[in-house]
């Protein structure tokens, strides 16, 4: 049997008061290393782009260009707490944010109506994810490639390859348009959703026994953790938060097209993978993620800001993929079956 303790790589109270302040830094460097990088490239670019890239209008792009990739690291994320992944946070916010606008457009049905029925349609998709995996047995990987193919065909199906177009409510724009203290409402949309999710995942047993499977899942039955019905709910979660991310792209783009969508899945996979290298590296999490999407925002920033070519974001991001990967490939080896002591656990998650 194994205990539901954390199994990341940070080190302890105990190690750090050992070690030398050089010791130190070397121990800290794996986990805060990507953070100090972040900073570093701000400072780079800002030196040598210091009329365009230190500015709010800068900022505001940022923000407004990578919200919605940074809502879905945090949609993937959660399975993968699990230690399960899923595709269709990219594929399935191509039907969402398809029908967010056209159950408007086509049936006319209120926003906020529409907003709940998209909301509610992600979490099902989410539902039957869970369900495939758990109940069907069905590889991750495989059952959300499956039902994102299925997500996709249908928004295709649906529009006919044609854009969907069509005079929106004020009300509706505004999810995505409204500028807040300066900057854009959706940057306050990631924060909020972040701390929720730190507070879930670090602060409450549902977020414990989430690693607890993700680390071992037959570690965690014997523990009496009901992992069919938290893996379940992960994928819901996931569901529901991509859904939401389709409603807030459909209010950015103002239009709806089966064309757009997938291009967010590679970047968005980037985030938590390269997100479980840091903070606390050898498991995602949400600060992790959080630092791995801005460290993407402000490279690619920097490097179209140079002179950088259209193919220079996909490129990024894919060699970020392979080596966020290979990083956390190692940390998972390195962690290797270092799991603590049998504790049954209680409402505090020990």
């Amino acid at each position: 049997m194994a205990g539901i303790e954390s199994t990341a790589l940070e080190p302890t109270r105990g190690e750090m008061a050992r070690l030398s302040f050089g010791q130190k830094v070397i121990r800290l460097l794996p986990v805060y290393g990507l953070l100090v990088l972040t900073v570093l490239l701000i400072l780079i670019f800002s030196i040598m782009l210091p009329t365009t890239f230190p500015t709010v209008l800068n900022l505001r792009s940022i923000i407004s260009d990578k919200a919605i990739i940074a809502l879905l690291s945090l949609a993937a994320m959660i399975p993968m707490a699990a230690g399960r992944i899923d595709l269709t946070v990219g594929y399935g916010i191509v039907l969402w944010h398809i029908l967010a606008i056209s159950l408007q457009t086509m049936f006319g049905i209120p926003w906020p109506v529409v907003v709940l029925i998209v909301l509610a349609l992600g979490s099902l998709s989410g539902f039957l994810n869970g369900w495939l995996v758990e109940v069907a047995k069905i590889d991750s990987f495989i059952a959300t490639l499956g039902t994102g193919t299925i997500l996709n065909s249908i928004a295709l199906w649906h529009t006919g390859g044609r854009q969907v177009v069509g005079m929106l409510p004020a009300g509706f724009y505004a999810l995505n348009g409204t500028m807040f203290l300066g900057l854009p409402i959706t940057g306050y949309y990631v924060l909020g959703i972040a701390l929720i999710m730190w507070l879930a995942l670090e602060y409450t047993p549902i977020g414990r026994y989430l690693y607890a499977i993700g680390a071992s899942p037959k570690a965690a039955a014997l523990n009496g953790i009901p992992v069919r019905k938290f893996v379940i709910g992960a994928f819901v979660s996931s569901g529901f938060l991509a859904a939401l991310t389709g409603v807030l792209l459909a209010s950015k783009l103002r239009i709806g097209q089966a064309s757009v969508g997938l291009e967010y899945l590679l970047p968005a996979l980037v985030g938590a993978f390269l997100g479980s290298t840091t903070i606390k590296p050898g498991r995602v999490n949400v600060w992790g993620t959080m630092v791995a999407v801005i460290i993407l925002a402000v490279g690619i920033s920097g490097i179209q800001q140079f002179g950088g070519s259209f193919f220079v974001e996909p490129l990024f991001n894919g060699v970020t993929l392979l080596i966020a990967i290979g990083i956390a490939g190692y940390a998972q080896r390195k962690r290797g079956t270092g799991i603590a002591p049998a504790k049954p656990p209680t409402a505090k998650g020990k």
